[in-house]
C-alpha cells in the first residue's frame, strides 16, 4: 500500500468536524477504497480550548493556516474556514505556493478568486477541488466534471440555497408571512451571520457562477450574475402562485446563447408538479441539460455537517487514487472571460400590483403593457383593501426588457400604489 496522505484541515466547524469524524470513523473503509491510509496530520482553529465533541488529540495544532498551509507533513489542505479574503485566501495561496493540493468548501473564495488560484496550482503542478462548495452532499461537480464530460451542456438550472427554499416552502406549507419564517429560520441558525447572503440570492449566486464555469468553459464571473433576493415575496404571491398551480423558488439558471452567458439567481414560478416544484424544506436541486444525456436531475441536502464533510472527503478519496482534474474541469488557461450577456429569452410572467380603486385603472395598467408589447394570458383582481385593488396579471412570453418597459409605463399612469412585483415563470 502506498503512503498515508496526509492532510491539514483549516477550520473546526462544522464541517472541519464533520471531517474529522469520518476520518476517524471510516479509516479502514477509506484506505480499501483509495489504496492508502489518509490521516490528518494537523489542524487549525483560533480557540484551542473549545470544545469540539471531538478527539483532536493526536493531531498536531496550528493558530495560523497559512503556518498549517506550510507544513511538510501535509499532502493535502483542506479550508473549510469560509470567507473569500483574509486567513482563507491567504492560506490557500499559501498552500499552492508550497506544491499542496487544496480541497474547500469555500464557494465565496472560488468565485471571487477562482481563476486567479487555478492559475496559480496548475503552474504548481497541483489541483483544487471544491465538491463541497456547491449543493453540500450533490455531486455535482464530478457529474459535470466526469459523468457528463462528453456533453456539450445547455443549460444548468437548480435550487441552490437550502435557507431560501426552507423559507418560501414554509410559506406555503403553513401559511406564515415572510418576515415571521425569516425570523423562524434565524433563530434555527439557518441564516448566515449576514442574512443577505441567503435571502439575498448572494450565495446561490456564487455556486451558480462556479457551475457556469465548468458546464461552460469559462472564467468564474460571479459580478455578471443577475441577483434577486426573496425579500419582496408576500405571502399572497404564495397564495397566488398555488392557486395556478406553481410554486416560487429563488431558481439559478445559466446557459449560453449566441449574445454571450446568461446567468441568473431570482424568485421564479415553476410548475408545482416538477421535479422543482415538489422540492421541500431545506433539500437543493440541481438540473443538468446535456445534448446527449437530455435532463439529468440531482437531489440532496445541501448544507450540514454530514453532506457537507462527505463531499470534502469524496475530493480527497479522489486524491488518494491518484485521480486529478483541473479545478474547473479543463485547464485555466484555457478559460476564456464570458462575454455576459442579459437574459433575453422570452417567458411568461407573473406581475403583481396594487391599484387605486377607481374607473379606468386597470385599463391604463393593460394599455401600458399593450404599449410595451405584452399580451395578458390571465389576469385577475382580488378583495379590495380600502381605497386599493390588489391585481395578478399573467402574461404571455414577453422578454425581461419588455417587461422592465411595462413596469417604467406602469409608473406613469398615476394609478399604481406601490412598488410592483415581477416573476419569470420557469417551464421546466
Amino acid at each position: 500500500m502506498a503512503a498515508p496522505l496526509r492532510l491539514g484541515l483549516a477550520g473546526l466547524g462544522t464541517v472541519g468536524i464533520g471531517v474529522v469524524q469520518i476520518v476517524q470513523k471510516h479509516a479502514a473503509l477509506i484506505a480499501a477504497r483509495s489504496g492508502r491510509e489518509v490521516v490528518i496530520s494537523a489542524v487549525s482553529a483560533r480557540d484551542r480550548s473549545k470544545n469540539r465533541d471531538a478527539d483532536l488529540s493526536g493531531f498536531a495544532w496550528e493558530t495560523d493556516p497559512v503556518a498549517l498551509a506550510r507544513r511538510e507533513d501535509v499532502d493535502v489542505f483542506i479550508e473549510v474556514m469560509g470567507g473569500h479574503e483574509g486567513a482563507a485566501k491567504d492560506a490557500t495561496e499559501a498552500a499552492i505556493a508550497a506544491g499542496k493540493d487544496v480541497v474547500t468548501a469555500n464557494k465565496a473564495l472560488l468565485a471571487h478568486h477562482g481563476q486567479e488560484l487555478a492559475l496559480a496550482a496548475e503552474a504548481k503542478g497541483r489541483v483544487i477541488r471544491f465538491e463541497a462548495a456547491v449543493a453540500g452532499g450533490i455531486p455535482v461537480i464530478k457529474a459535470l466534471t466526469e459523468g457528463l464530460a462528453a456533453n456539450s451542456i445547455t443549460r444548468v438550472m437548480g435550487v441552490m440555497n437550502g435557507t431560501c427554499n426552507y423559507i418560501l416552502t414554509r410559506m406555503q406549507d403553513a401559511g406564515l408571512p415572510y418576515d415571521h419564517v425569516f425570523e423562524e429560520a434565524r433563530q434555527l441558525g439557518y441564516l448566515e451571520a449576514d442574512p443577505n447572503l441567503d435571502v439575498g440570492g448572494i450565495d446561490a449566486g456564487h455556486k451558480l457562477a462556479l457551475l457556469a464555469s465548468i458546464a461552460f468553459g469559462t472564467q468564474v464571473s460571479f459580478g455578471a450574475v443577475e441577483l434577486e433576493g426573496i425579500g419582496k415575496i408576500l405571502i399572497d404571491d404564495i397564495r397566488h402562485a398555488a392557486d395556478m398551480d406553481y410554486r416560487i423558488k429563488l431558481l439559478g439558471v445559466a446557459r449560453m446563447t449566441g449574445r454571450g452567458l446568461e446567468q441568473r439567481m431570482t424568485p421564479c414560478l415553476v410548475p408545482a408538479q416538477s421535479p422543482l416544484g415538489q422540492l421541500q424544506g431545506g433539500t437543493n436541486m440541481v438540473v443538468l441539460d446535456g445534448d446527449s444525456v437530455g435532463q439529468i436531475v440531482l437531489r440532496g441536502p445541501g448544507a450540514g455537517m454530514g453532506p457537507t464533510a462527505s463531499a470534502v472527503m469524496g475530493d480527497v478519496v479522489d486524491l488518494a487514487r491518484g485521480f486529478r482534474v483541473p479545478t474547473f474541469g479543463v485547464p485555466a488557461t484555457t478559460l476564456a472571460a464570458p462575454v455576459a450577456a442579459a437574459v433575453a429569452s422570452a417567458a411568461p410572467w407573473y406581475l403583481r400590483m396594487t391599484l387605486v380603486d377607481k374607473p379606468g385603472a386597470l385599463a391604463k395598467i393593460a394599455t401600458a403593457l399593450g404599449e410595451a408589447g405584452i399580451s395578458i394570458d390571465r389576469m385577475r383582481q382580488y378583495g379590495h383593501a380600502d381605497a386599493y385593488a390588489p391585481v395578478l396579471i399573467v402574461t404571455h412570453k414577453a422578454t425581461r426588457d419588455d417587461v422592465n418597459d411595462a413596469l417604467a409605463r406602469f409608473g406613469a399612469t398615476g394609478v399604481l400604489v406601490g412598488e410592483p412585483v415581477a416573476l419569470r415563470i420557469e417551464e421546466v
